[in-house]
């Protein structure tokens, strides 16, 4: 089991250090299933990419800019979490901090029902 202020404060630790600004971890992969935590130092943004098929994100430590490249910005503080839009976005760090980003890279096709 990880436990993720650990991680959250090592992690950070490490953004801080490089120069980048940054520090990730994948942590858990089952089958389509991520889950991986991001720091971030203060004004680093992970650019422009395209979402996967589900995400969420979840604010550990700090406040992060969250922007859709349709569904605008949306800040996120400690202890919110966002869904992620299925969209291009980008995520800003406003404040060192450091995110819990669950995704599933990979969908069953669902049939269409009339």
């Amino acid at each position: 089991m990880d436990d993720l202020t650990a991680l959250a404060r090592d992690h950070l630790d490490r953004a801080r250090m490089e120069s980048h600004g940054r520090s990730a971890h994948l942590f858990l992969h089952d089958g389509p299933l991520r889950q991986s935590l991001i720091a971030l130092v203060t004004g680093t943004e992970l650019d422009e990419h395209n979402a996967p098929p589900a995400a969420s994100l979840q604010v550990l430590h700090g406040h992060v800019r969250l922007t859709g490249s349709e569904s605008g910005d949306r800040d996120l503080i400690a202890g919110q979490m966002e869904a992620i839009p299925h969209e291009r976005n980008s995520l800003l760090a406003v404040e060192d901090s450091v995110v819990l980003l669950t995704a599933v890279t990979a969908t069953p096709e669902c049939a269409l029902e009339p």
